[in-house]
């Protein structure tokens, strides 16, 4: 351990560990209120250092098990650095009582588990609560009702609601849901992630081909998996398993402790952690923010988060603000699809901005000039060979920037390119489009991309965006034509002098989202393709454009 956590103290530029010595007491019982027990395991430093018995606590629940990646990049390094850190397994999850329905016990079991922390002997009055995705989630889920205790919380990659991830675009994230539903099944049957690392991801390769959407995890896993079926069943915005006890965004304004969040440009839930940030600040609250080159599984998030969240701990438990940033938003501006240079900004969208609009022109071309007069692009789209997803947001390792140029030769995905840029053009904040569509099928998708296009040809994706069409979702304008809003992932990106700009436009990215079968059956259970004849419109009347906020200066 002690050599594994020097690793990850040089890998994440950690600073100076107080000790090496921790303390473990393993399967620390922790009651809820209708009984069930859950495990927990306590981590307290030792050391001369350490002001005997005057420790601050740090609250991980996780439903991937205590120790090993948990212990390993939190409870370690956190502990070693002067915090009492308290890793708990939820509900169903490694040797804790009851069973897993995920996201919709952790209001109630992470409140009283804070309620358990409260009553230690060694509990000292100061809480703080730390973690990334499901973690982060369990944090939303108990702070407006921790009470005075909570002190800071530490959220890296996450939301304060699961849902809209979930429904993205009001398509479904087939990639991440199944993904997911292949890890619990595997950790809860305690079949061990080796084998699921090994043949798990040419398995999901098989099984995301196969329909109805309902039979895929009995495909997977050999057995009906309940909240798999649920997720499914309840497609509605508003529906009361959603909205009972999963979502927390309207407790977001309420919250008084000092929030800070790390997320990643790729991040599966980066536009819903950007809500949770906005309605912080709108309440008069001051959050940290930094948004680096990361998807959502990317050991960089794990690095910054422990580093961002050491210094906030260290700030409002301990008291020492010497390693704390005064600016409240941090972004990475990439470039060439990589990281780049940092900048800080007072606010979130960044001000200094300009929106620039791109409009798509005849002859795949795309220029800030209004289109001429133009006959619309057509393709087909056939749900039976679906437009396939090429890196972007994704939960594995194909996530990020990605050769696209396999991807634009098919012959359903239209691209509309620039003149080299004469200037470098830096785009900072949230990006959209808003395409003119018709389609034979009014049950359809529209997927648009940013694409960084370099001087060898390469097409590197920067940010991308999709919107699931059912009838009346789109405005109507004349001749059945659609008019497509589009809300993209936000990005900081700096496009260098002589690069180009690319826009694709197609009607799926599949299996980042489940392909539209065109026949408007229940997503569950529909089985019928219907081949969708697409048409893109460009032209006066309909001026199809991808809109940049621009930084000037």
């Amino acid at each position: 351990m002690s050599l594994t956590s020097r690793l990850i103290d040089r890998l994440a530029k950690l600073p100076p560990p107080l000790t090496r010595d921790v303390h473990v007491e393993r399967d620390v019982v922790v009651p809820m209120r209708d009984g069930v027990a859950l495990r927990a395991d306590v981590h307290t430093p030792r050391g001369r250092t350490l002001a005997a018995g005057a420790l601050p606590t740090v609250l991980v629940r996780t439903p991937y098990g205590r120790r090993g990646f948990a212990e390993l990049t939190a409870a370690t390094p956190l502990a070693q650095r002067g915090f009492r850190v308290v890793v708990q397994a939820v509900r169903g999850t490694d040797r804790s009582g009851g069973a897993l329905d995920p996201f919709g016990q952790e209001g109630a079991d992470g409140v009283d588990t804070v309620r358990w922390i409260e009553h230690q002997p060694w509990f000292d009055g100061r809480l703080a609560t730390y973690g990334a995705s499901y973690y982060g989630f369990t944090q939303w889920a108990l702070a407006r009702e921790a009470g005075a205790s909570l002190k800071a919380m530490c959220l890296q990659v996450t939301a304060s609601q699961f849902r809209d991830q979930t429904y993205a675009g009001e398509s479904y994230s087939l990639d991440a849901t199944l993904s997911w539903t292949q890890l619990m099944s595997a950790l809860v049957a305690n079949h061990g992630l080796f084998t699921l690392q090994v043949l798990g991801a040419g398995r999901r390769r098989e099984v995301f081909k196969k329909l109805p959407l309902a039979s895929l995890d009995r495909e997977l896993t050999g057995t009906t998996v309940d909240f798999w079926q649920a997720w499914l069943a309840h497609d509605a915005r508003d529906a009361a398993y959603w909205t009972e006890t999963r979502d927390f965004q309207r407790d977001v304004a309420s919250i008084t402790a000092p929030v800070q969040i790390v997320t990643g440009w790729f991040d599966i839930f980066l536009p819903w952690t950007l809500q949770d940030h906005a309605a912080l600040v709108a309440a008069g609250r001051t959050p940290r923010l930094y948004i680096g080159p990361f998807a959502h599984a990317d050991m960089g998030v794990m690095a910054a988060g422990l580093r961002e969240g050491i210094d906030w701990l260290r700030a409002h438990l301990l008291d020492d603000r010497s390693g704390t940033r005064e600016a409240p938003v941090r972004v990475c501006v990439m470039t060439h699809g990589t990281s780049g240079r940092e900048r800080e900004f007072a606010a979130w969208p960044a001000p200094g901005t300009r929106e620039r609009r791109f409009h798509l022109h005849p002859q795949g071309m795309l220029a800030e000039a209004p289109p001429p007069m133009s006959v619309p692009d057509r393709f087909r789209y056939d749900p039976a060979d679906p437009t396939p997803s090429v890196g972007g947001v994704l939960l594995g390792q194909d996530a990020g920037a990605k050769d696209n140029r396999a991807l634009e030769a098919r012959a359903d995905v239209c691209t509309y390119t620039s003149a080299p840029l004469e200037r470098d053009l830096e785009v900072v904040g949230p990006v959209r489009a808003e395409v003119f569509f018709s389609s034979s099928t009014p049950w359809t998708d529209v997927f648009v991309r940013l694409c960084d296009v370099q001087p060898s040809g390469r097409s590197l994706n920067v940010c991308d965006g999709l919107l699931r069409l059912t009838p009346g979702r789109a405005p109507q304008v004349e001749g059945g034509v659609l008019r497509v809003p589009i809300d993209m992932w936000p990005t900081a990106y700096r496009f260098p002098r002589g690069h180009r700009l690319r826009v694709q436009v197609s009607s799926g990215a599949h299996p980042r989202f489940a392909r539209n079968l065109g026949a408007g059956e229940p997503l569950a259970s529909g089985t019928t393709m219907v081949v969708a004849e697409q048409q893109i419109h460009h032209d006066p009347a309909h001026p199809s454009a991808l809109m940049l906020p621009v930084l000037e200066g």
